[in-house]
């Protein structure tokens, strides 16, 4: 019988690669994808399709109630999405305060419930400069909380941790994946805006991978 494994799944490059590292790994894959309010649902609607393809165990959970505590992101809605890469100051309006702790105590639970010991999300160098719940230390203090506040001990897992997304797509196209079947654009339009913090970083991994992004940019 294989472990158990929680996979927080938000469609994205990142997440869909973890998510395949965690079936090449041999693990069953629990997908966990999150409704908290963001502008579209394209990548939500992405996320299902690629777990209704590999037959996987898959829930989205709808938490916007969370927006009545928790504003002021422009991922929410909260003012304009901003343009550019990561590193600079003004992705900071991207953050959603205490997002992934949130995320990640619910999908904790989850694992517990459904006897899983690991849950996996898709945290990567990258996001450091922006996203203080993307960073080690951050991890490491959620890992010592998760294996005590139940009886099961449950471990959050970031393969790509101390990697780029450059090397998060170098090992996806290892492993054959076709990024057409994820969406990473802050914007919900028909085609990714090629713009956006997302879609810049991402344009750059494919462009440092010597590769073509299947998907259609405006």
């Amino acid at each position: 019988m294989k472990d158990k494994a929680v996979v927080v799944y938000s469609g994205g490059m990142d997440s869909f690669t973890v998510l395949h590292k965690v079936i090449k790994d041999g693990y069953e894959p629990f997908a966990l994808t999150f409704d908290y309010g963001q502008r579209h649902n394209k990548e939500i609607e992405y996320a299902a399709r690629v777990c209704e393809e590999l037959e996987i165990e898959h829930k989205v959970i709808d938490i916007t109630a969370m927006n009545q505590l928790i504003a002021n992101s422009s991922l929410t809605g909260q003012g304009d999405i901003p343009e550019g890469h990561y590193a600079e100051e003004n992705m900071k309006s991207t953050v959603v305060p205490n997002r992934n702790m949130i995320l990640l105590s619910l999908a904790t639970g989850y694992a517990v419930t459904v006897g899983a010991s690991k849950v996996f999300y898709g945290a990567h160098s990258g996001d450091h400069a922006i996203y203080p719940d993307c960073r080690p230390e951050f991890v490491e203090k959620m890992n010592e909380v998760t294996k005590i506040a139940n009886y099961d001990p449950i471990e959050i897992v970031s393969p790509y941790l101390n990697q780029s997304k450059i090397e998060i797509l170098t090992d996806g196209l290892t492993m054959g994946l076709d990024y057409g079947k994820s969406w990473t654009c802050y914007n919900g339009r028909e085609n990714a805006c090629g713009k956006c913090g997302s879609c810049v970083e991402r344009l750059e991994a494919f462009s440092l991978n010597n590769a073509t992004d299947p998907l259609t940019y405006e």
